[in-house]
């Protein structure tokens, strides 16, 4: 493999005068520990993990989803592998709820959320949900944690017999309960998930399959998809994976598939094909090209294109803003892509993206209590697609990402501390 030169057009300069972030290693440790005490707070009792309001306390009005029960536990896990002695409990109580109170006992697979009383609210199964227990089992089970290697042998059974289509090269979106009906549709979104949760799932098994499936959905989303489209990566496909373009139009601020394209994606996958292309034994060298691309249309096109700092949300297929709520996961998202970007390739353009990332993080997102999750177009806080504080784990990984020294391309100037991955 050969590096794209630093010349190559994908290297967008950051602002002129990015910040110097002297004191970036303590904020870092501090919001590591901070993220983990939110996590500890959402803790059900009876099982899961709440809800979370914005002073941190349960939100009872919401159920017990899957999703955010999944996300807790994957980042325990990870503060378990790096050494936080009280994770492992959380890890625990978070395998205790998938092994039982989210599992469908009758047909197998996972409800994509349950009331306070353990009835399902959403009966369907997810490729969303089902990404995300993958990704919480494999990591649970790298922690070594008791249970793990059983509920992670039960979702690679489900994922690879209901999930995964061979034939297409991609994943399924959704089941009916008893699956019987799948629907007529496919989505960008749970597909990235799973690339992620293939990965873990190869980490933790040695099963090479997995990384040669996630190879597959790259290759059609992005290499093939996005390059299509200039790199805005359309989100939203039928059942035999044509682009609908102007799906959720009337719906723009759907919180799962909203209109347009969603550049948060476009960094996130950016991310993902480095991590995908760091695991195989050769890879194609269109993944760092096209990491390189996403990332650069993603600054070009999002980044403080209405006269304000921050990404916008989504935009449509001329480049014109429709969200411009700026989300914490977005940012959260930025930070890994710059991150791993510059460990890969030694780029001094990511490591400004990087600073000036942080430097808005800690302005505008980061409180005393952890990460506002939206913002409106003039960076004050709003709830006008996400409530509350669900959600800590694109903000972990970012921290854990920014902190570690064995980040892609090894150590650098973006890694100030030893922290094993």
């Amino acid at each position: 493999m050969s590096d794209v030169p630093r010349s190559d057009a994908t290297t967008t300069p950051a602002p002129a005068g990015s910040p110097d972030l002297p004191d970036l290693d303590d904020f870092l440790a501090g919001q590591a520990r901070t993220l983990l005490d939110t996590a500890r707070r959402a803790v059900r009792a009876e099982g899961g993990f709440w809800w979370l309001t914005d002073d941190r306390t349960p939100d009872r009005g919401e159920p017990v989803y899957t999703w955010i029960t999944c996300r807790m536990t994957h980042v325990a896990a990870l503060a378990h592998r790096n050494g936080d002695p009280d994770a492992a409990a959380l890890v625990d109580h978070g395998i205790a709820a998938l092994s039982t109170l989210l599992r469908d006992s009758r047909f197998g697979g996972w409800f994509s959320a349950v009331d306070q009383q353990g009835t399902p609210v959403d009966d369907h199964k997810a490729g969303y949900d089902h990404a995300f227990v993958l990704l919480a089992a494999s990591s649970a089970a790298r922690a070594g944690r008791p249970g793990a290697q059983e509920l992670l042998a039960d979702v690679l059974s489900v994922v690879r017999d209901r999930f995964w289509d061979d034939e297409a090269g991609a994943v399924r979106e959704s089941w009916n309960r008893d699956w019987t009906v799948t629907e007529d549709y496919r989505g960008a979104n749970s597909s990235m998930h799973m690339v992620e949760a293939f990965l873990a799932a190869a980490a933790a098994t040695g099963d090479t399959n997995w990384t040669d499936r996630a190879l597959r959905i790259a290759h059609h989303l992005v290499h093939t998809e996005a390059a299509r489209h200039d790199w805005r990566l359309p989100e939203h496909f039928t059942a035999d994976w044509a682009p609908l373009l102007d799906y959720n139009r009337d719906q723009p601020a759907d919180q799962f598939r909203p209109y347009g394209s969603t550049m948060g994606h476009w960094l996130e996958w950016a991310r993902l094909l480095l991590e995908l292309e760091a695991v195989l034994p050769q890879p194609p060298r269109w993944l760092l090209a096209d990491a390189r691309q996403l990332f650069a249309a993603a600054v070009r096109r999002g980044w403080a294109v209405d006269g304000a700092d921050g990404f916008v949300y989504t935009i449509d297929w001329d480049d014109r803003p429709v969200v411009r709520s700026r989300m914490h996961w977005v940012l959260a998202e930025a930070v890994g892509a710059a991150v791993t970007l510059h460990r890969r390739t030694g780029d001094d353009a990511y490591a400004d993206w990087y600073r000036v990332f942080w430097a808005y993080a800690r302005r505008y997102l980061v409180d005393a209590t952890g990460w506002r999750h939206e913002l409106d177009p003039q960076n004050l806080p709003a709830d006008t697609v996400w409530h509350g504080r669900p959600d800590v784990y694109h903000a972990y990984q970012a921290v854990l990402l920014s902190r570690s020294a064995n980040g892609l391309g090894g150590p650098g100037p973006l890694a100030p501390g030893e922290v094993a991955a």
